[in-house]
């Protein structure tokens, strides 16, 4: 099972969604938002909450990408997150998120008995490469037990 997989079979909003996971590796994760209406604003584009969504779900991929071989010792768990919105979203809208830090920095932290935090950097565009939103989410490893 993909990483996109497992976050549709296993978070209903992503389902909701209709979320497409194009790409989930430990170097970047990109999702896209299909254009469907029953998830427009007042302006026809898609909704904040949905872009917002969106742009968590593919931190959320990222993440598992990097970190899925730490779950059996510690839980991902989203600390904060700011979005931005920058220009008029119309259409399908794609999220691409990029990790912040190295993966063998996080893990040494976790090594080392700390709760790690970490950033992902989340940019979504349009179909025609407008940035119409930023986004970051910052992250940590709990450890188990």
């Amino acid at each position: 099972m993909t990483v996109g997989e497992m976050l549709v079979a296993t978070v209903p909003m992503a389902r909701t969604l209709n979320l497409e996971f194009l790409e989930t590796t430990p170097e970047r994760a990109v999702v896209r938002l299909p254009d469907q209406a029953d998830y427009h604003n007042h302006v026809g584009g898609p909704h904040a909450g949905a872009m917002f969504t969106l742009a968590e779900s593919a931190s959320g991929a990222i993440v598992i990408a990097a970190f899925g071989d730490q779950m059996s010792r510690a839980v991902p768990l989203a600390v904060k997150a700011e979005i931005g919105y920058k220009k008029l979203a119309m259409g399908e809208v794609t999220a691409t998120a990029t990790l912040g830090r190295p993966i063998a920095d996080v893990v040494a932290e976790l090594d080392a008995g700390q709760r790690p935090e970490f950033s992902v950097a989340i940019e979504i565009q349009r179909a025609d490469g407008a940035v119409t939103g930023e986004m970051t989410v910052v992250w940590t490893l709990r450890p188990n037990g």
